[in-house]
């Protein structure tokens, strides 16, 4: 038997007897971490007071009882850290404790917010009241059936040495300003930020206790003054190096216009600067330059796709996304930002990327700067899991970048934007919308019932961003004469052969197909029935024949749109909404080799789907029919939102009022019920297969093989995620059904041949369900 003393956990080390850690001074080191991350936002006392709270379960004799039988058995088990098991809930005693301390117990809020914090420490931010398949809510774990709060919970607390002053403590007297000045709507993502201190907290002094070998590759990072140096150090070597040109010359005015607005009061700003502006540097010259004014702590850099994140990432980490380049300055050295510095935190990073460090960071953001993915923000900002949620007060006091905002879904926009006005009002955060094409996002967005308040005016860094808009088109555009008429893929596949080097963008895969079928050998085919790894070689390939002038025909969806970098004369882009088509007026002429580039708009055989494409694909028609020359300026996106917005049925699809607003002044939020709705991509309605593609460097085959043999593991997944599909429920079970899957440790898998076409990508060789299977 051990000495007994009050322990928070335990841990082992072969060879040697098990090491307690005392309850009192994790208590109080958790506190102490969370008062000084909660101090940000001027709420530290609440901080210490959640610190000092949320363990106290643990101090019952029989929590204590439990830890010391597992010592004892010597079972192998390190810790009880998410323990909930038949001898209670540790996490509901402080709860219970804070809701006791209510004067009022149906409008004393000090207590119930403390309540949801503690009680969702382990398991999730609960629902006030219980929704399906979300678990107990608060109420169920304070109050009994009859009313009557659990104080059996607080039984035996006050038996063990160690703790007693702590069943004491008062709640804090002084509000934070935010409650104070009763900012209603935003209650909840101050209380989800308080989580996050005390989850951050509690994780880390858990982990110096039980791996303190872990906890000291944390930290370490260079600070702003020094990235903005290497910066600075970086563009003044390539402007020198950049041609006289009036594109580059354009270039500089940008980036002085961005460090010089760096200076103003943070808030809400716009980059408005066309496809080649050199908006990726510039905007983290000014978010650097803006974080040192006003002392911010990083800058976090959001965008919609994954395939951006990777050029993007690689641009701060070494200066530029040829991996030719990058292989010579690993080797040399040097580079921008530097690997340890950057932190990619997205779904399909390339598992060989990644560190144990930078997984550590990934748990709680704590790098100067942040590449992410639009989802990773936007849902970690809505989520109820503790690890999601661990990051979020490292948002406080950040610049954030908003790549192409104008892919924000805008059925979420309602719950969107009011995150961002909190940040902004209340966490000392800085948001840039950097982007070609700016959606309206300020002032009454939307029509009828749908209607809501966006975003207050945001400043605009350059100063006349028509006239930049005018001065950087580098494409002539030619508008059908008819937007009625539409074009068979017949007449298109005709028209694209008399041209060497072109690329068509088409709005589905199915569209990309069709059109593909009819175009000689040699045309290259990019859509998402390919998978990421396969989509990465195409778009390399693509480059390398650009770069050596050979012939190249491309038909694409509108994967390459968004942050791809490559450069045709002559564009052919079907009719959709207005940003997208400026996208694909991005891709050529893109450095401004020619006098002009040539962008062709034509009306494709069938209509986009029906839904936000086919609203975006009417208000495009709405604004261009008509027209004879069209100038594609913001004023033109300005317009072309509005109209589209107008269009949109809903702009708060998980319904963000009713379950996180309307009954905030009463605490009660159903955080777990919004979790599970704020989803911006649909996996229910996807399901991923593992296809079978050997790459140029890697092949799932062999990847495939492992999984079954050895079984599934972080590093394994990671690779795997490059050579996945995602298709439609009921595409899947289509593919499932003609035996053309198999399940391996739970994950769907290619069985055998005949799926995965190399070129094509997801395309089986089933003529009677062909069609059928490619509207996906």
């Amino acid at each position: 038997m051990f000495k007994r003393e009050v322990a928070a956990h335990f841990r082992e080390r072969p060879g040697e007897p098990p090491e307690f850690q005392d309850l009192e001074e994790h208590l109080n080191e958790t506190a102490s971490r969370a008062e000084r991350f909660a101090e940000r936002f001027k709420s530290g006392l609440w901080g210490d007071l959640l610190g000092k709270w949320h363990d106290l379960g643990k101090a019952s004799p029989s929590w204590q009882d439990y830890l010391y039988s597992q010592a004892n058995t010597n079972s192998g088990a390190s810790s009880d850290q998410g323990y909930e098991g038949e001898k209670g809930m540790h996490s509901t005693a402080g709860a219970v404790l804070a809701q006791s301390k209510a004067c009022d117990p149906e409008r004393d809020c000090r207590s119930r917010l403390l309540a949801y914090a503690i009680a969702g420490h382990h398991a999730g931010l609960p629902d006030w009241e219980r929704e399906e398949n979300c678990g107990y809510s608060l109420r169920q774990r304070l109050w009994n059936d009859a009313g009557e709060l659990r104080t059996q919970d607080l039984d035996g607390l006050g038996t063990l040495s160690g703790i007693q002053h702590f069943l004491t403590l008062p709640l804090p007297e002084t509000p934070p300003p935010l409650l104070r000045d009763r900012q209603e709507e935003h209650y909840h993502l101050w209380l989800r930020m308080l989580f996050s201190c005390l989850v951050d907290a509690d994780f880390l002094d858990t982990e110096a206790f039980m791996e303190p070998e872990k906890g000291a590759l944390r930290g370490g990072y260079s600070t702003l003054e020094e990235l903005k140096k290497r910066l600075d150090t970086f563009m003044e070597q390539k402007q020198t190096l950049a041609p006289n040109t009036p594109l580059n010359n354009r270039r500089r005015k940008i980036l002085e216009s961005c460090r010089h607005k760096a200076q103003e009061s943070p808030g809400f700003f716009t980059l408005t600067v066309p496809t080649g502006g050199g908006k990726t540097l510039a905007s983290m010259a000014f978010a650097l330059d803006h974080a040192l004014s006003h002392n911010k702590r990083r800058v976090i850099v959001a965008i919609p796709y994954t395939s951006i994140i990777e050029q993007t990432a690689k641009v701060f980490k070494f200066g530029t996304d040829n991996a030719e380049e990058i292989r010579n300055i690993k080797e040399n050295g040097g580079g921008l930002f530097g690997e340890d510095n950057v932190l990619e935190h997205h779904s399909n990073l390339d598992p060989e990327a990644e560190t144990t460090r930078s997984r550590l960071a990934a748990e709680n953001w704590d790098a100067p700067i942040i590449v992410t993915t639009n989802v990773q923000l936007f849902e970690s900002l809505f989520s109820a899991r503790p690890s999601r949620c661990r990051k979020l007060h490292n948002i406080a006091d950040s610049v954030i970048i908003l790549d192409e905002p104008q892919m924000l879904p805008p059925e979420y926009l309602k719950p969107i934007l009011s995150a961002l006005r909190g940040l902004v009002a209340h966490f000392g955060v800085t948001v840039l919308f950097c982007t070609a094409t700016q959606p309206a996002l300020s002032g009454t967005i939307g029509s009828g019932q749908a209607r809501f308040t966006g975003l207050p005016k945001c400043r605009e860094i350059v100063d006349d961003p028509h006239a930049l808009s005018e001065d950087l088109c580098r494409v002539t555009w030619q508008l059908p004469a008819d937007f009625k008429a539409r074009k068979s893929w017949a007449d298109l596949a005709n028209e694209l052969q008399c041209h060497e080097k072109v690329l068509c963008i088409v709005n589905t895969r199915k569209d990309c197909r069709d059109l593909h079928d009819l175009m000689p050998k040699g045309t290259i085919h990019l859509s998402a029935l390919m998978c990421g790894e396969e989509r990465s070689e195409v778009i390399s390939d693509i480059k390398k024949k650009l770069l050596l002038k050979e012939p190249i025909r491309v038909i694409s969806t509108q994967l390459v749109e968004a942050g791809v970098d490559i450069d045709f004369p002559v564009v052919y882009r079907a009719l959709g909404g207005i940003d997208s088509l400026a996208q694909a007026a991005g891709r050529s002429n893109r450095e401004g080799l020619l006098d002009s580039g040539l962008v062709v708009l034509f009306i494709p055989p069938r209509q986009a789907p029906s839904g936000l494409l086919r609203k975006g694909e009417d208000a495009a028609k709405e604004l261009l029919d008509g027209t004879e020359n069209v100038s594609f300026t913001p004023d033109l996106y300005r317009r072309y939102f509005q109209a589209f917005y107008r269009r949109v049925n809903t702009f708060d699809r998980p319904d963000f009022y009713g379950r996180l607003v309307k009954e905030a002044p009463d605490w009660h939020f159903q955080f777990r019920t919004f979790d599970r709705n704020f989803r911006l991509i649909d996996d229910s309605a996807q399901k991923g297969i593992i296809v079978r593609y050997c790459g140029s460097s890697r092949d799932s085959n062999q990847l495939i093989e492992e999984l079954r043999r050895l079984g599934p593991s972080r590093q394994r997944l990671r690779a795997l995620q490059r050579f996945t599909v995602n298709v439609p429920e009921y595409t899947f079970q289509t593919i499932w059904n003609a035996g053309y899957l198999e399940e391996i440790h739970g994950y769907i898998v290619q069985a055998g041949s005949g799926l995965y076409r190399p070129g094509l990508g997801l395309l089986p060789d089933r003529k009677d369900w062909l069609q059928e299977f490619l509207y996906c």
